[in-house]
């Protein structure tokens, strides 16, 4: 055998994508580099590690096996490299958080200060729907989530971040009197939700038995983006978080419809399990979020207050 760790890493890549295209993409390679460093791989072993069927790239469960065992000799790499830098007295190593789907406009801008002071730092940041946020929160696979409503069955520590406010919107067709509407026009309106799973979704479902609303569900989609470009084209109204439609709102594209009761208000809360036994990164986090946290607002989230 005399693989390299560059054909480890290339390889590692094609199985987590099962695309030549899309590894080259995630490498800055051209599809014949990684094409040419799969073959190099290959021909090291008896046995195929990958196969084409229908112009579709299949990992073989030989190349499965392959796939972990490279994986496992990269993390140990890494990990000499983090203890290198460690030595040097550079804070390093690998932070891993997921995210809500909606929480990609806000947690970024907790971590830009945290992340040019000490760039050593590798930064994994999962963006998915609640329900997976926290099944990887509770399988103890990352640091920290962010969430905007706490789980109600896993003990847990947080610090909150940041307002959720959510608004009932719609496009600017349609003209709504600016006085308060009652709750009762929720009803009436065909309504876009965002999919199972998602914060959002649960918030806005909770409102709805409090106030025993019989609403009509419209549309299920499954990210807020898709949610607002429904609500953009005319295919219903949505409950959404202000944090995701400023820019629609600043140009005049959405609009706020006035409604009794609301905004509904969560908080986006940063996660992690009681108890939990921080590297040195996850702690320096800690102290630079709770440290940081007023300037940040300040200096990123201070337009909220118009809304």
């Amino acid at each position: 055998m005399n693989y390299t760790l560059h054909q480890l890493v290339v390889f590692s890549i094609i199985t987590k994508t099962q695309s030549i295209t899309k590894a080259a993409e995630e490498l800055n390679l051209t599809q014949p580099a990684v094409s040419i460093q799969l073959k190099n791989f290959q021909d090291q072993f008896e046995l195929p590690l990958t196969e084409i069927i229908g112009r579709k790239l299949f990992v073989t469960d030989f190349g499965k096996e392959i796939a972990a065992a490279a994986n496992n000799i990269l993390e140990e790499v890494y990990a000499i490299n983090y203890k290198t830098q460690a030595y040097k007295g550079l804070l390093s190593g690998k932070l891993k958080i997921a995210v809500v789907s909606t929480g990609i406009y806000v947690m970024p801008y907790f971590l830009e200060g945290f992340m040019q002071k000490h760039p050593e730092i590798e930064l994994s940041l999962d963006v998915t729907n609640k329900a997976k946020v926290l099944e990887s929160l509770e399988n103890n696979v990352i640091d920290f989530a962010m969430v905007s409503v706490l789980p109600e069955n896993m003990a847990i520590e947080n610090i909150q971040l940041l307002q959720n406010k959510l608004y009932l919107v719609n496009n600017t067709t349609q003209t709504f009197q600016q006085k308060k509407h009652n709750l009762s026009i929720l009803e009436k309106m065909p309504l876009i939700f965002r999919e199972q799973g998602s914060g959002t979704r649960l918030t806005m479902e909770m409102f709805f038995e409090k106030k025993q609303l019989q609403v009509k569900q419209k549309l299920e989609l499954t990210s807020n983006e898709a949610v607002k470009q429904a609500v953009l084209a005319g295919l219903g109204s949505s409950i959404m978080p202000l944090i995701g439609i400023k820019n629609e709102l600043l140009n005049g594209s959405l609009q706020i419809i006035p409604l009794q009761h609301f905004p509904i208000i969560t908080n986006w809360q940063l996660i992690w399990l009681k108890g939990k036994k921080h590297s040195a990164i996850g702690k320096a986090l800690l102290h630079y979020i709770n440290c940081e946290k007023e300037k940040i607002i300040k200096k990123y989230f201070n337009w909220y207050e118009q809304f």
